[in-house]
């Protein structure tokens, strides 16, 4: 059967181009098909027979009438092609001794713009269906598709249909049962094409009756050839234009039946793109000149001109077939209200004004119609662009949306804490944009062995791509097709990689550059957000360890630093900038005050007193407040260093200390970054503060001394010391806790020596 039908494909493929070879003659050479003309024995053009169907007799030749010149000149055997008028603009012709002048002669002038629609149209068509053919033949050729020689009968039989439309309009009666049959018969190609393709995908579509259905063409045929002079030309056009309606009809009604039987089936989206296919295709011919014509005897639109969507049908199933893909229906349908939406505004509007204007009789020239129009349109697109921009994320299907979808998916990854998160936004990004009917997610160790992680889904056979799996591996963003989808590697972790297998479960889909380059962007956020991900839960393990060490890291401990130094630069700043400010402000009153005040009663004198002792107070504050401001943020050690900082430092201290201070920091020439003098400070700072509090010593000894990859700093009193056993305790309550964190910021180590009565001594050495 298969044998049959290429043969029968093949043949009639041929005998297209040998009928279109012969309707591009007679358009280019305008004959007029039926009539013929022969030289008399004067050498005058007579019509010697003229058939009713002729072209020529519709624009007013008889049989007998002489031609004396055609298109203003003397005729030659360039108007004569086959015995056939041709190459004719206008006529001068002798009918009972009486001159006549005929020129309606636009149908079968290429010259005209008739012949555009009936002729240069239906040509391109035709070249573009032979194109769709040799890829269709390819294809078929390799799947051995039955199927495909059905999609080249049909495109061919569309084709013929729109070529041959002309004919009938010139009187080629030939023509026109060519026409009819495979005008009639398109819609029941199309069925068969349809229940080809299900079943080869394993789906069954009506029976054995739509063989049945070519019944109709013929009869139609039958009965042209039959009443062709007995019965009136119009009658016999509207049993075609009914005949055709019905097959439609029924095509449409079984699709949809189809589909309503079907419509939870994995195939449903492709009988809602035939259905859509229907209605776009057919829907303008038969509402604009099918139905009008029955019903009125007028029609609204020509016929060559309302059925020139028919051609949306072949290369939409042609698209199908070559590339494995379908349309995304639901995002086509989206659209299609969207923009019916849009249209019917300026419609409603551009037709009330145009009304209005007509009934208070304004006149618009073409200039102040272009403006209005293109206000109205302007208008119109600027609303369009708020609107797609506000609901850019859900006005659609986002089917092939790569923009938005990578927005919204990046949108998506800042709040996934874990892989699982990860995986399932990647698989719904990918379901939603392509055609694709399931995403599964696997792991490849470093030996290729492969770990399903869906485990709540079943499983599918991923053991067929089990060389895919290890190829894939090699680098983020590698995509390798397979039979019925593609693996895409998304991640690494350790030696393992992290791999998404997509299948469609009807078609095999290709994927486009844009497919390849939307899934390799894809596949980098994805790496990044793992990376993510990993740190995140990295950090949390890390963590929960040291919760229950009961220790902080190192770099908390600077981070922890680092917070407080900049809380104590803070403080002092709104310190320095607000209260101090107001202290000397108020002191500065209270001084202009004294000036002017007095002394002329004991009374006076009394107050002249308080005024002073406050004076004194608030000079005692305002020096206070400042010593604080610089404790809290010893600008000199920004400014000049940690040396020249720890040398003020122990000069304020030596002002209230009543013990004596030594400083060394002669060899200290370290390079320090600003976190780590400031440990330093702060840790010296809470030395000599526990020497004023507690240790009642006499002699204090700070040496700060830098050599080769060490810094050594040794504090030593000669005070009442502590017990050594009791270090723990002790630390609490003289501040050494404090130091031990710091020298740990520091990565040093401490070493304390004490006993009681000897004083303490300690030693903290760090790294460079």
């Amino acid at each position: 059967m298969k044998n049959l039908i290429k043969k029968f494909t093949i043949a009639v493929i041929v005998l297209s181009v040998l009928y279109v070879c012969y309707i591009a003659y007679i358009n280019m050479n305008g004959i007029i098909i039926g009539t013929k003309v022969d030289k008399n024995n004067k050498n005058q053009l007579v019509i010697e027979e003229i058939s009713e169907s002729s072209y020529g007799q519709f624009v007013g030749l008889r049989q007998g009438d002489t031609i004396l010149k055609i298109n203003e000149g003397k005729p030659t055997e360039k108007h004569t092609k086959w015995g056939y008028l041709s190459h004719i603009n206008s006529l001068d012709i002798i009918r009972n001794g009486k001159i006549i002048h005929l020129e309606d002669f636009d149908l079968v002038t290429l010259n005209r713009p008739y012949s555009f629609f009936l002729f240069v149209l239906p040509l391109v068509f035709y070249f573009l269906s032979i194109i769709c053919i040799f890829y269709i033949l390819k294809v078929s050729k390799i799947r051995k598709s039955f199927a495909g020689y059905i999609l080249i009968l049909l495109l061919l039989d569309i084709s013929i249909a729109y070529i041959s439309a002309g004919g009938p309009f010139r009187g080629h009666r030939i023509n026109r049962y060519i026409n009819l049959f495979t005008f009639i018969s398109s819609p029941i190609l199309y069925l068969q094409f349809i229940q080809g393709y299900l079943k080869e995908i394993g789906k069954t579509f009506l029976n054995s009756l739509i063989f049945f259905l070519y019944i109709i063409p013929i009869l139609n045929i039958v009965i042209e050839f039959i009443g062709y002079n007995q019965v009136n030309y119009d009658i016999l056009a509207n049993i075609n234009l009914v005949s055709f309606a019905a097959l439609t009809l029924f095509a449409f009604i079984s699709i949809y039946f189809h589909l309503n039987k079907y419509k939870y089936s994995e195939h449903s989206f492709i009988l809602k793109l035939l259905i859509l296919t229907n209605t776009l295709s057919f829907a303008p011919f038969l509402i604009f000149y099918v139905l009008p014509i029955i019903l009125t005897g007028n029609y609204i639109f020509p016929a060559l001109a309302s059925a020139s969507l028919l051609v949306l049908i072949p290369f939409g199933l042609v698209y199908q077939f070559v590339a494995n893909k379908l349309f995304d229906i639901e995002f086509i349908l989206g659209r299609m209200r969207y923009y019916a939406l849009l249209a019917i505004i300026p419609t409603l509007f551009i037709v009330g004004a145009l009304v209005w204007f007509d009934l208070v009789k304004i006149q618009m020239n073409p200039a102040r119609q272009t403006v209005f129009i293109f206000v109205v349109m302007f208008a119109v697109f600027y609303f369009k662009e708020v609107i797609d921009f506000k609901f850019r994320l859900k006005r659609f299907s986002e089917k092939f949306n790569y923009q938005d979808s990578i927005f919204k998916y990046t949108q998506l990854m800042r709040s996934v804490t874990s892989f699982q998160q990860v995986f399932k936004e990647l698989k719904n990004s990918i379901l939603e944009v392509l055609l694709v009917s399931k995403a599964h997610t696997f792991e490849v160790a470093s030996d290729n062995k492969v770990i399903y992680l869906d485990k709540q889904e079943i499983e599918p056979e991923w053991h067929l791509y089990q060389k895919e799996f290890e190829n894939v591996t090699s680098e983020i963003g590698k995509i390798i097709e397979v039979n019925q989808g593609f693996l895409m590697k998304v991640g690494e972790r350790g030696g393992s990689s992290y791999v998404v297998l997509c299948l469609s479960n009807i078609n095999t889909p290709r994927l486009t550059r844009d497919e390849i380059s939307w899934l390799k962007t894809l596949s980098f956020y994805t790496s990044v957000s793992m990376e993510n991900v990993m740190h995140i839960e990295e950090l949390m393990d890390h963590l929960k360890d040291l919760k229950q060490e009961g220790t902080n890291p190192i770099w908390l401990k600077k981070l922890m630093f680092a917070i407080e130094e900049k809380q104590r630069s803070d403080l002092a700043r709104d310190l320095h900038d607000s209260v101090l400010q107001d202290l000397i402000s108020l002191k500065r009153q209270c001084e202009l005050f004294l000036a002017d005040f007095k002394k002329e009663d004991p009374c006076k004198n009394e107050v002249q007193d308080k005024l002073v002792q406050m004076n004194q107070q608030m000079s005692d504050v305002i020096l206070m407040t400042r010593e604080t401001c610089h404790e809290l943020r010893p600008q000199l050690l920004y400014d000049l260093g940690l040396v020249k900082a720890l040398s003020k430092l122990v000069a304020q201290q030596q002002e209230s200390a009543p013990f004596h201070i030594r400083l060394n920091t002669g060899r200290f020439t370290a390079s320090l970054d600003l976190d780590s003098q400031l440990n330093l400070y702060r840790i010296i700072q809470e030395f000599l503060s526990n020497a004023m509090k507690h240790s009642q010593a006499g002699e204090v000894l700070i040496m700060l001394i830098s050599f080769q990859n060490k810094i050594v700093l040794h504090y030593e009193d000669d005070g009442v010391g502590f017990d050594k056993e009791k270090l723990n305790e002790q630390s609490m309550s003289m501040g050494l806790s404090g130091i031990k964190e710091r020298v740990r910021a520091l990565d040093g180590h401490l070493r304390i020596d004490t006993s009681v009565g000897n004083g303490l001594r300690a030693d903290i050495e760090m790294e460079l």
